[in-house]
């Protein structure tokens, strides 16, 4: 099955204490994408600026990513500028600018009109929404979001919510939308909310998720090499979201079986900067690191 995905494509410049990047390939749905690209076909809803490398184009579309719905706009592209400290979870944005994201309104093909799944990455919950509107079919729906759309569009983001069959976002971010600091009591709200299904990424330490009265804690992967996380959060999303898309299941089994895959693919992402680690991995790389989560959890 096919798998869309509307979010932002952007040009990053990020520093670590491992080196830097200055506007390499950036963006919540960039991420997303490649990271999916292994599983299943990705088509990509998103708007771009007259200054985006071609380079970056062309790394996409060799990933079999579908890029007829990433709109073209006079003006630079939306641009993120963050630093790292030697804890990697403690990050700094330095400079947001928006660009011609300011300008998106995003434009479904026909073929994405008919798409089985539908993935809405970190963007305007208005814009989510509109995305929403243009479905033809009933796609399975899920979607992250942001504190900043927490704290400053809250009932645009509750409008979406309410059409939505899974959220996935951090811990924070549970605790912000659902008002309540105890997870397993925002995890009930934030499902009254809308999304049956709630997804709680928890960085290096795994994540949880939460479906009627099941939850699942998924392990995190002990790792030497931490480079960039940036990418982390959507690259899970994209291996769960792909893996789905590839089965064409959507139960809670399917779902536990995408969130290690999509652990798999965040890990193997966080090891270099900008998309470099999810560029040519092998079938047998992804195997053997979805075997050694599984045996994290073995005793």
């Amino acid at each position: 099955m096919s798998l869309t995905v509307i979010g932002t494509v952007a040009l990053d410049s990020v520093t670590s204490p491992f080196g830097s990047l200055e506007k390499g390939l950036g963006g919540s749905a960039t991420h997303f994408s490649a990271s999916a690209s292994y599983f299943t076909p990705v088509s990509l809803v998103a708007v771009i600026g007259e200054d985006f490398p071609q380079e970056h184009l062309d790394f996409l579309s060799a990933r079999n990513i579908n890029l007829e719905g990433v709109q073209k706009l006079p003006g630079k592209s939306f641009h993120w500028k963050g630093k790292y400290e030697e804890d990697l979870n403690i990050a700094h944005t330095l400079a947001t600018e928006l660009n011609v994201l300011l300008e998106f309104q995003p434009q479904l093909t026909p073929e994405q009109k008919k798409t089985p799944f539908l993935f809405l990455a970190n963007v305007d919950p208005n814009l989510q929404s509109q995305a929403i509107d243009q479905v033809e079919e009933a796609p399975f729906i899920a979607a992250d979001t942001m504190n900043f759309w927490i704290e400053g569009s809250r009932q645009a983001l509750l409008n979406m919510l309410k059409r939505i069959h899974m959220l996935v976002i951090n811990e924070g971010e549970a605790r912000l939308l659902a008002k309540e600091s105890n997870l397993l009591k925002a995890s009930k709200i934030i499902r009254q909310m809308g999304p049956e299904i709630l997804i709680i990424k928890q960085g290096e330490y795994g994540a949880l998720a939460f479906y009627k009265e099941e939850i699942f804690s998924a392990p995190g992967l002990p790792l030497e090499d931490i480079k960039d996380p940036t990418g982390a959060g959507d690259s899970f999303a994209g291996g769960l979201m792909g893996y789905l898309s590839k089965t064409g299941k959507k139960d809670f089994e399917s779902i536990k079986q995408g969130i290690i895959y999509g652990s798999v693919m965040a890990s193997f992402n966080v090891s270099q900067f900008s998309c470099e680690a999810l560029k040519n991995l092998s079938e047998t790389q992804i195997k053997e690191r979805y075997e050694t989560f599984r045996n994290l959890a073995r005793f």
